[in-house]
Parts: C-alpha cells; structure tokens; sequence
C-alpha cells in the first residue's frame, strides 16, 4: 500500500470514528479504525483520492478529512455509490474568507474537478449542498471481484496492529449446567475470535476462564464423599445429572449443621493441597468439563481452559505489588481499591482473609499482560457484569499497568451482552421453571432440521441427513444470536430461526446450495473458468451484486471495529436476497450467452458466502 494511501486511510478512519452516532458512541468499545490496515476497502481508495482532492480544494484548511460513505437507497433511488460529504463542513469553515467560493455546491464541484485521474471512478456529480455523488467503475468493480477468485478472500483481511491477542468467553462453573447465558458467551466469543484470527492477528487465544475454585468446592466434596465412600466408584454416569447433584448438596449444606461444619473443613483441606481433596476436586471438575465438552463439540467451538484456581498462587504477590504502589486501603475489616468514579470499591481481600472473584481477576489480568504478553484482551460476559470489569480496568489504569488511554496498547475491552427471553418476555426456562440444558437445545434444534430433510431428501444417505440437520440446527441456533446487536435482549423461539424465508440461517445455507447447485448443473470446471474467462457486469443486477461482493472488506472492517457481529450477518443477509431476489431472478446463467462471467460471479458469491459463515461458526450446506 502507498503511503498516501496509508495517510488517507488513517484520516478516513478518524472521519468515520467523529461521525458515528452518540448511541454508537456509548455502546461500542474504542475503535481501532485509525489503526487497521485495509487497502482492500472501496471506502479507503476513494478516501485515498478525495483526500489528495480535498489538499488541493482547501491547501490552507488544516484537519480537513475525506466524508466518504456508501450510498443507501431513498424511496428506491440510489444516486450513486459512495458520496462525499465534505463540502458543507467546509464552507463553515471558511464562509466569510476570501476563497472565491460562494457556496456548498461550489465547493463540491471544485472537489470533483480536482480529483486525481482513476480508473474506479466512472462518474461524479453534485446533489443539494454539495453532496458528491460518486459512481465506481463497472470494469474496475469487475477486476476487483475477479482478483479476489486469482488471489483467494484472504487478500480482503484488514490486518489488525495487534500480534497476541485473547478472548475470554463462555466461562461456565464447574458443577452447574451451562444455560442460555454461557450459549451466547460461547457463541458471540467465537465469532470475535474468528474475527481477530481473520484480520491476522499472528496469536488469538481462545480462553475459557471456568470457576473451578471456592468455597462451594467443600459442599461438593463433602456430598461426594457421602455418596460415593469408595472414590474408585466416582464417574460421571455415577453423579449423573450435575444440576440434581449440585442442589442435594446445597439442600445437606443448608439444613444440617454437622454436613456444613464438613464442608467447611473440607474447603481447608483442599486448599491447603490435601491430596484426597484434590483428587475428589478433580473428580468433580472432570465430570463438568466431560457435559461442557459436549455444547463445545456441537457448536464447534475451540477453547483453551484456565480456570480460577490457576491463579490463586499469584493473587498475594499481585495484591503485594498494589499495597506497594498504595493502592489498598483498609474499610470495615477489608482490604479495598478504590477506582475513579465508582462509588463502591474493589473488595481485594474480604473480612475473614479469604479471596473472591475481583482477588482472582486482579490476579489473572496481571498473569495475561505479565506472562503471556497480551495486547488486546477481549471479555465476553452478559451487560450486568459491565462495572465489574470497569472496575477492574480502572484499577490497573491507576496501578499505571494500562496506559491511560484507553486505545492504546495494552487494553482491555469489556463486551456485554443482553438476555434470552422465552416467548412469555422472561428468561428462558424450561416449563418447569429449571435451567434448559444446552445439550438438549441444541439436540432439539438438529431433530427438527432432521425431520423437516426426511420429509424432502428420499435420495440422501444417512451420513448426509446427519451432517446437514447438524449445519442447519445449530448453524440456525446462532444465527438467530448472532445477527441482534449483542448489548440488546432477544427471544428463543425455534419457529423463528428454523424458518427457510427471511433473515435466517436456514435461508442463507438454502441460498449458498443453490449457488453451488447451478455450477454444478453447468458441467464447467469453475478452476478452469478462473484462470481463463473474464468477468463483464453489462447487466445493473451483475454490476450490483459485484459492487456488494467488493464492500465486503470495509462491512468487515465495521463489525471489527465496534466487535459487532450482527454488521458482518447484515451484510451476508444482503448479498443473499441481492444474489437470489436480483441477480438470480433476472441475468439467467447456465446456457446464456455471459454463461462464463455469471459461473464467476456465483462462485464469487459462493467465496464471500463461505467466509461470512465460516467468522460466523456456520457449517456451509452445499447441497439441499
């Protein structure tokens, strides 16, 4: 990329950052806009051309950045692709100065005359105050999609300037079910990952911060013992249901003082490393992660485990460290930190000695800039734990173990989510008001995927109808998670996102088969149709379709910038209804005279399709 580009892309980036909305502004974290690399974005070329234009229009206005956006369509009418919208800006700055401009359209029209010579610009033109309406090249359009088959969708990836980064998602305990809250944890914080790992961030580490440490573990290993005197006896078929085992011990634990009395003994134990103790915890913890492990390989997720207890060693050594920069103060018997703008402080080390989550968190945020050497930690948790990690954030901010800054590098990033509902409004439960399995939901999800194939696949093998109920199933199950804004509640309801019609993933993996269905029908090679035949975007709906495939980096780069998966399902819902309502609908392709561009082109959108699923954690179905 040429300097110049360089330069425009970060002003253009700051421009996008000052017009974003206040709601934006608020919900989103800090954006790294200023700071990515992303030559294959159309917005970032053509902020590379407005900006030479704009040194030339304005040469004694300082900070003035290219206004560039796409064009979106006002009562069915699209005046161009992209616009300018620097001219209004402009003029109150120097209304009243003697420039010879008289007005916002003057201005506009001096930017257009002064834009350097581009193969992607085909048009340009004025609209009201000086708006610039820009339209790009069907040829250039063309070449771009058609380098991108040669090169691979890879060359599209902006690239972060971040080299180690983690994400902290799902964090179910030990000992409980994991419910509609860890699924989308578990979904959201896998996508984000896929997101980092997409804009070439050499590490991401994947890291399931499980609770597998405090005081409940003496309950546990005190019902464990009762139950199972032998431990050779201890299995998970043997504990059976992990909810059912973690309620009859809280039930002996609150209603017989002797069972009680054990347990807080056994707490003593296992701390203090007693190996029967330790091996029963093990025990417990094996069995847990043996159910967890069973939501991870349906959805198919990646996670790396430390838990809480692998950070107990280093909590006192941290909390020294504090106490040494004055950042512990005594209230009330407790060992706290107080943060600028919290009412409330960091309760460090509680009354009776003990530690709590903030004790382990301080501990394993140390760890994570200290040992592993994290730039970038991303913590996928529901909204209500929002102060928690501010907190957090603030008090290393204080302990000067965070810049400052809150964009700078090292940082820390809270990501919230908000809650499942049931169709009645409230959280979502099962009938009986107990937590739902997420084994179970998501089996349910794939019967019924599977009910509705065998109802219309009779040539299919067994293998097949198991592998496309899976796709499906659970491919609609986040779907339906993912394309919300995160920060906002939404309902479970299985009708909905097993719907073949509308924004669902059973409509976009029936529109990618029917796009892999038509170049089969056609018998070509599509390698062959790659290395030798030329795209040609005579027909609006082509040249449509191939502007949307190219607007792929810069969606991309949005849904990266603010950690907003539902941006990058937008657009892959887009390009499904413009490639099946528009492109499909009206430029026939196998056996037409442009047979060879059109085979392009599906498979371009096939590509683009693939790798939205793939960030996604969506299995393609190529065959329905």
């Amino acid at each position: 990329m040429t300097d110049l580009l360089k330069v425009a892309s970060r002003r253009f980036a700051l421009a996008v950052t000052k017009t974003q909305s206040p709601a934006t502004k608020i919900q989103s974290p800090p954006t790294l806009s200023d700071d990515i690399d992303n030559p294959a974005s159309v917005k970032r070329q053509l902020a590379q051309l407005f900006d030479v234009s704009l040194k030339t229009t304005v040469p004694d206005e300082q900070y003035v950045v290219p206004l560039v956006e796409a064009c979106t369509s006002k009562a069915g009418v699209k005046f161009g692709d992209y616009q300018c919208n620097n001219a209004m800006g402009i003029w109150s700055q120097i209304k009243g100065k003697q420039t010879g401009f008289r007005g916002p359209p003057a201005i506009g029209q001096a930017i257009i005359n002064n834009l350097p010579s581009s193969e992607m610009i085909d048009s340009c033109s004025v609209a009201g105050p000086g708006f610039v309406n820009v339209v790009v090249s069907k040829k250039w359009i063309a070449q771009g999609v058609q380098r991108m088959l040669m090169d691979g969708i890879d060359t599209w990836a902006p690239r972060l300037p971040v080299k180690r980064a983690m994400v902290d998602f799902s964090s179910p305990n030990i000992a409980k079910e994991m419910h509609v809250g860890h699924l989308r944890s578990t979904i959201i914080g896998d996508t984000l990952a896929r997101m980092l790992e997409f804009s070439r961030v050499e590490a991401v580490i994947r890291r399931n911060h499980v609770g597998d440490w405090g005081t409940q573990f003496g309950m546990l290993i005190a019902y464990l013992f009762e139950k199972f005197p032998n431990p050779e006896d201890v299995s998970e078929a043997a504990i059976g249901d992990l909810q059912a085992f973690y309620k009859a011990s809280k039930v002996r634990f609150d209603n017989d003082a002797e069972f009680k009395q054990r347990a807080q003994q056994a707490v003593i134990l296992l701390q203090s490393g007693e190996i029967k103790y330790r091996k029963a915890w093990q025990q417990i913890c094996d069995v847990s992660r043996a159910e967890f492990d069973k939501v991870y390989q349906r959805l198919g997720v990646r996670l790396e485990e430390m838990g809480e207890s692998f950070y107990n060693p280093y909590i006192p050594g941290v909390l020294e460290k504090l106490d040494k920069l004055g950042l512990i103060e005594e209230s009330d018997g407790a060992r706290v930190i107080y943060v600028e703008g919290v009412n409330i402080p960091i309760i460090a080390v509680k009354r009776d000695g003990g530690y709590n989550y903030f004790s382990t968190d301080l501990a394993s945020l140390w760890y994570r800039l200290n040992k592993e050497k994290l730039e970038w930690i991303v913590y996928v948790t529901d909204v209500g734990q929002q102060q928690h990690f501010d907190m957090l954030f603030k008090a290393f901010r204080r302990a000067g173990w965070l810049p400052r800054d809150e964009n700078a590098y090292p940082k820390c990033t809270h990501i919230g989510f908000g809650l499942v509902l049931g169709e009645d409004g409230k959280r979502f439960r099962s009938r009986s008001s107990e937590v739902v399995r997420l084994v179970d939901l998501l089996d349910e999800a794939k019967r019924r995927c599977k009910t509705a194939l065998l109802a219309r696949a009779k040539d299919w093998t067994e293998e097949e109808i198991e592998r496309t109920s899976e796709a499906i199933g659970y491919g609609a199950v986040k779907y339906a998670d993912l394309k919300i804004n995160r920060l906002t509640n939404y309902t479970f309801n299985f009708d909905q996102m097993l719907n073949d019609k509308g924004n669902t993933a059973v409509y976009l993996l029936y529109a990618h088969a029917r796009i892999c269905s038509i170049i089969r029908k056609s018998g070509k090679d599509i390698e062959e149709i790659k290395r030798n035949g030329t795209i040609v975007l005579d027909h609006e709906d082509e040249r449509l379709l191939g502007l949307h495939l190219l607007q792929f980096p810069e969606v991309f780069e949005e849904a990266c910038i603010n950690l907003l998966p539902n941006v990058l399902c937008e657009y892959l819902y887009n390009l499904a209804e413009i490639f099946t309502k528009k492109f499909y609908s009206n430029c026939q392709v196998v056996g037409s005279p442009e047979e060879t561009s059109r085979l392009l082109l599906c498979e371009a959108t096939a590509i683009v399709m693939r790798k939205c699923f793939y960030i996604l954690g969506i299995e393609p179905v190529y065959k329905l």
